[in-house]
């Protein structure tokens, strides 16, 4: 086998997060975005190791597993990698994903563990609480398109208008803003040269109050790509009628824009209603969302989100899980994970709290429980919650947990663990390790990352005593797990 070749094989099973593995001869190829079942043709494009990857080409025969596509962007957009099987077989899919890498790294403890196998969202289409589209142009110097990335590339964008993982109203305010700005040939953000207006639409919506918060983020620039919209460019008085005309047609650019909106819902075409309108300003030449400068346009910047009985302060910014029926299932078994603590008088930390939602829900059965986040604005979102929903018991400190840690005097009775994609920093390991705690829940959204620490907590007397996965992304390749770390007595 050589790059450059051509094969066709079929894909034998597809390992996290979407690497279909197929056999050649001798030879082990990994197909990412390929199915079990299909028969697919691919060109070699690496080979390392021994094994061999290659480039989907083409799917010359369906999979017997795929029983329809309800979307007419699969397989041309990034989002959904199993959409066009039934959700037992994705749940099937990903069960065994998660149990073949927890197997690899437990196969040398010397106690088996209890798998409890997977628990599927409540909610499997619809169930998306915020989504982040670009603007763009679906082919080059094609029209203005706003949606995601198509799958494999980084400038062309597809207008998501059929997408099922969000419900109506997300589809509705996505065509909304896209007619608004296109008639009026409004510019976006090109990624090479630099320049253009519009950058990203974030829309966020409670589930349990149906709250909307539309961010709208752009550049500073003149919208239509005509004069730089700079006073300090501005030298005569010409220049200054230019830039004020530029300011003017800008402002009522944008007030059309939340007009558009608040129309939809004064016609009753939403499901929910609108919380806030923000017009966010962004001149980073990184595609990165962030905010030089916010500007409320309606009502307010956040709204309330209602998770197992407590209220959350939910920002355009604020991390917070996309599916909230599906945290629910997580946030329970994380509950029934932890068990009974022995008494109130108990310490929990909860390492990389986040917004602090599993320490506030840890707070009615512990005498204290500690969150360590490293992003403030998370941190501050947090204490508000807490104070909001009555906890006083739960302390919340603003750092990394490598650093944080040093600065708390108290000894934990109880760790939980849920620690970004990457799992948990190698230095910050040995002093988790070192509070030999008899418990341990760690939470993970990459088993790859998992294994990975788990490999640590093993060898530093640590044992598995169960684990379970939680599907909270329905139809896309992620899948969060669940274990209950014991230490050896």
């Amino acid at each position: 086998m050589k790059k450059g070749q051509v094969f066709e094989g079929l894909v034998e099973r597809v390992d996290f997060p979407n690497k279909g593995i197929l056999q050649v001869g001798e030879d082990t190829v990994i197909v990412k975005n390929s199915l079990p079942g299909q028969k697919v043709m691919f060109s070699v494009n690496k080979i390392r190791k021994g094994k061999a990857e290659g480039r989907l080409l083409e799917v010359t025969e369906k999979s017997p597993l795929e029983v329809g596509v309800p979307c007419s962007h699969f397989g041309v957009c990034g989002g959904c990698s199993y959409l066009s099987l039934a959700y037992e077989e994705e749940l099937r899919i990903k069960e065994e994903q998660v149990k073949r890498l927890l197997e690899s790294v437990l196969c040398g403890q010397e106690q088996s563990y209890r798998w409890e196998g997977i628990k599927g969202s409540p909610q499997v289409y619809g169930y998306r609480n915020k989504m982040e589209f670009s603007f763009g142009d679906e082919y080059k110097d094609g029209p203005l398109s706003l949606g995601m990335h198509k799958r494999g590339g980084f400038y062309d964008v597809v207008s998501v208008k059929d997408c099922k993982i969000v419900d109506a109203d997300y589809r509705l305010i996505l065509k909304t803003v896209l007619e608004y700005f296109g008639k009026r040939r409004v510019s976006f953000f090109h990624r090479i040269r630099h320049e253009g207006y519009l950058r990203h639409l974030l829309v966020r919506k409670a589930s349990a109050t149906g709250e909307i918060l539309v961010a709208l983020v752009t550049t500073s620039r003149n919208p239509w790509n005509k004069m730089p919209q700079s006073a300090g460019q501005a030298e005569d008085a010409a220049g200054l009628e230019i830039l004020a005309q530029d300011m003017a047609a800008t402002k009522e650019l944008l007030e059309g824009f939340r007009e558009s909106l608040l129309a939809l819902e004064q016609e009753g075409r939403l499901l929910g209603r609108f919380a806030g309108i923000l017009h966010i300003t962004n001149d980073s030449l990184a595609d990165v969302v962030k905010s030089d400068r916010t500007d409320v346009l309606y009502g307010t910047d956040f709204f309330y989100e209602e998770l197992l009985g407590l209220k959350f302060k939910i920002s355009t910014f604020s991390f917070f899980q996309t599916n909230s029926y599906g945290a629910e299932v997580l946030y329970r078994t994380v509950r029934e994970y932890v068990g009974d603590l022995g008494g109130r008088d108990k310490t929990v930390f909860d390492l990389y709290s986040g917004t602090g939602t599993i320490a506030q829900l840890m707070a009615p059965v512990a005498g204290r429980v500690i969150g360590v986040e490293i992003v403030e604005e998370a941190v501050e979102a947090a204490r508000r919650s807490a104070k909001e929903n009555g906890l006083s018991n739960c302390e919340f400190i603003a750092g990394d947990v490598l650093k944080a840690l040093d600065e708390v005097e108290v000894k934990p009775d109880l760790i939980i663990l849920d620690p970004p994609r990457d799992g948990i920093h190698p230095k910050a390991l040995p002093k988790i390790i070192s509070y030999c705690v008899e418990q341990i829940v760690y939470i993970s959204c990459k088993p790859t990352s998992l294994v990975r620490d788990l490999e640590v907590f093993l060898e530093n007397g640590y044992m598995v005593e169960k684990a379970v996965a939680v599907d909270q992304f329905p139809w896309t390749s992620g899948i969060e797990t669940v274990v209950l770390l014991s230490r050896k007595v």
